[in-house]
């Protein structure tokens, strides 16, 4: 039976599950009293997807979260996700079930692998076991480069049904959307605002197409990642904020206004490089207490 989502536009994945399309992220909420009002907030406000990892370190607050907000667990979808350093098959069994511990949960609708480094195939194994156990409902991957799910789709049972990965209107991964559409993989961007950018959020033709919607910079820019398809998180720990992301659904960007979006792509990253292979060292020999 499909989850019902209070009438939200959902996505479908490779494998039926609906998704919402669009969640709450709870990535650099290290204060966890923090971290657990936000969550209860946004599912008040309602958001039904809630997005946290376990390098994270606040699956606690949120599992509190889900245990207190007054919705029940079948009306939410909660997504995971493993860590490096316990890539490989048995650890990533280990590390799963202790996730589903500290969220207080006997199910994940998702959990996905979360950088493409170290022994992710044998990881994979794992969650494709967890997954045709009915301990998972969709399986994924973040930060994973065309090169990478190349590797993964020659390897595995099982299809990723989400990369997800840094994009925003700076850095749009046009190549990498396309392989997705081409291999029925949703495209789940992280810092869909590009945290904050200043600049961005700046931008006089945003702020024209803002104005004639009576919508702030940052709604139009969620707005753009719902009508590409995407299915988008963002976060904030402020409640008018977390409202305003909400906020979306009650009107529709012209293809013309789409375009002004797409075209204020640089390639440039803000943040971390799956193919730089520093940046993979400093993740596999990295290990917080998870």
């Amino acid at each position: 039976m499909q989850k019902k989502y209070q009438g939200q536009p959902t996505i479908t994945l490779n494998n039926g599950v609906a998704i919402p399309s669009l969640g709450f992220g709870v990535w650099q909420m290290e204060n966890l009293t923090q971290c657990e009002e936000a969550v209860i907030n946004a599912i008040k406000l309602g958001y039904r997807m809630i997005d946290t990892a376990s390098i994270y370190l606040n699956e606690v607050a949120v599992g509190k979260a889900i245990q207190n907000c007054g919705v029940h667990r079948d009306e939410l979808f909660i997504t995971s996700k493993l860590w490096v350093q316990d890539h490989g098959y048995e650890n990533a069994k280990g590390a799963f079930q202790r996730t589903l511990e500290r969220l207080q949960l006997d199910y994940l609708d998702m959990y996905l692998i979360h950088w493409p480094f170290g022994d992710f195939l044998d990881a994979w194994k794992a969650l494709e076991e967890l997954y045709n156990e009915g301990k998972i409902k969709a399986i994924g991957v973040c930060n994973f480069t065309v090169e990478k799910l190349e590797v993964l789709k020659a390897n595995a049972d099982i299809l990723p049904v989400i990369n997800q990965i840094e994009l925003h209107p700076i850095f749009q991964q046009k190549e990498l959307q396309i392989y997705h559409r081409e291999n029925n993989i949703i495209t789940q961007p992280w810092s869909p605002l590009g945290n904050g950018n200043k600049s961005l959020l700046e931008t006089e033709s945003l702020k024209k197409i803002a104005s004639k919607y009576d919508k702030t910079v940052a709604q139009i820019i969620l707005r753009w990642h719902l009508q590409e398809g995407f299915c988008v998180i963002p976060k904030s720990v402020t409640l008018s904020r977390i409202e305003e992301n909400f906020n979306v659904f009650n009107f529709e960007l012209t293809e013309e206004e789409m375009n002004v979006v797409r075209s204020l792509d640089t390639g440039k990253r803000l943040f971390f490089d799956p193919k730089d292979p520093e940046w993979e060292q400093k993740m596999l020999n990295s290990r917080a207490d998870i």
